[in-house]
């Protein structure tokens, strides 16, 4: 369920007109929408209330402190993947010890900061991970939570770059080598031994390879305690899928819940989630304006005012977003292609796409936005870097202005010899 309906023949987020907030704050733009945001995380919450685990929202889908903000308040925690995001987590308000440190490339710097503000769990991902992580722990005189994030060898997700989970992938320890590594882990007097991480991918449609990935993490956990080593946290990641309008809607954070309950029966352990699609996707979407419409002989294009640089998730990962007009249209639909303004044959968000028939000057918004949406963004082609406002009941806030040219200019300086003599020849 999200916040977004048409009242009147107006789109609206919660109370106030999508078309007011894109008059007044201009377009492209982000609109998230805190009740969406807030129904999101409490359905998952309720659904996994037996096992009174930590949710550490994913950050990565939707870093905006605002957004963070709000999901802090309702008891989340934070699951980062560099000290940016632990300082963004930090400043939104989520407590030190709800922040799950994660990543594959975390450098001595950042274990350092981690260790530093004192993050709950950091889940090392390989062997010279944990060496490093050691040295900075024994260099501060403070001992590192650790949780050893293991490659189950089950991949799963909506596109091959977001499964994470398949053997040959960057992520995590193998199966055979965590068992040695967590020995060392818990012998080493600069570590606390927590327990077992895992995520096998993003926009998981299919609870099946979940199953089995959580299988093989309970059968590692079990030979470990059998060993007489503590095992008192298990991590399961995130990766369950939100619906994106073009598809069957993935399975329910109750079915997701009941599948965890069915695995884990009987085994006594501190749980952690890190959901963060399933939260922010449907949560947000993007405002954009019709630049001008172009005739093709196959079908015309319209000429959007957002792009790739704004919304890259169809260039990347070829994925669908419903775009719906701001003011509702009775009128007959059209089959079309939509493009941005970038100079990149990719800058496409949909071809031969049936929707109501807009023209140069009307607004819309892309669905489903709320997450690996402005977190993604860049300046790409010299454009100002998309705003974000949050909505909540009748009041709208920028929560991130638009970057002008100007800003992004100033930040960049010519060096010194610039305006030197010329050497003579």
């Amino acid at each position: 369920m999200h916040h977004f309906a048409y009242r009147d023949g107006v789109l609206f987020c919660e109370e106030v007109s999508l078309a007011a907030i894109a008059d007044a704050v201009g377009t492209p733009a982000y609109v998230y929408s805190t009740a969406t945001l807030r129904r999101h995380f409490q359905v998952f919450r309720d659904a996994m209330a037996p096992l009174d685990p930590l949710i550490a929202f994913a950050v990565k889908a939707n870093a905006n402190i605002a957004v963070l903000h709000v999901l802090a308040q309702d008891g989340a925690g934070a699951d980062t993947v560099s000290a940016g995001e632990i300082k963004r987590a930090l400043a939104a308000g989520v407590p030190p010890e709800k922040i799950i440190f994660a990543g594959v490339g975390k450098t001595r710097a950042e274990l350092g900061f981690a260790v530093d503000v004192g993050v709950g769990q950091i889940n090392v991902e390989s062997p010279g991970e944990l060496v490093e992580l050691i040295a900075c722990a024994q260099t501060r005189g403070r001992k590192a939570p650790v949780a050893l994030r293991v490659n189950p060898a089950i991949g799963a997700g909506g596109h091959d770059k977001i499964a994470t989970g398949g053997g040959d992938t960057k992520f995590g320890i193998s199966l055979a080598d965590a068992p040695a590594l967590y020995q060392a882990a818990c012998q080493n007097p600069w570590l606390v031994p927590r327990g077992l991480a895992v995520h096998i991918g993003s926009q998981i449609k299919d609870l099946a390879p979940l199953r089995t990935a959580f299988q093989r993490v309970r059968a590692l956990a079990e030979t470990l305690r059998a060993d007489g080593w503590p095992v008192r946290h298990l991590d399961l990641g995130g990766g369950l899928g939100a619906p994106y309008f073009d598809e069957p809607d993935p399975p329910s954070p109750s079915a997701y819940a009941a599948l965890v309950k069915d695995v884990f029966a009987g085994f006594d352990a501190a749980f952690a989630f890190e959901p963060g699609r399933l939260i922010a996707a449907n949560a947000g979407v993007l405002l954009t304006r019709v630049i001008r419409r172009q005739p093709r002989p196959e079908r015309d294009i319209l000429v959007l005012d957002a792009a790739m640089n704004d919304l890259v998730r169809p260039a990347m990962y070829e994925a669908y977003h419903d775009l719906k007009p701001l003011q509702e249209k009775d009128a007959a639909v059209e089959t079309i292609d939509l493009v941005g303004p970038v100079c990149e044959t990719g800058d496409t968000f949909a071809k031969g796409r049936t929707m109501p028939r807009l023209e140069p000057g009307e607004a819309a918004a892309f669905m489903t936005a709320g997450a690996y949406g402005a977190v993604m963004a860049s300046t790409y082609n010299a454009r100002p870097l998309v705003p974000e406002v949050l909505v909540s009941g009748d009041r709208f806030a920028i929560v991130r202005d638009r970057l002008s040219i100007e800003e992004q200019m100033g930040r960049e300086r010519l060096p010194p010899w610039a305006n030197a003599e010329p050497t003579p020849p």
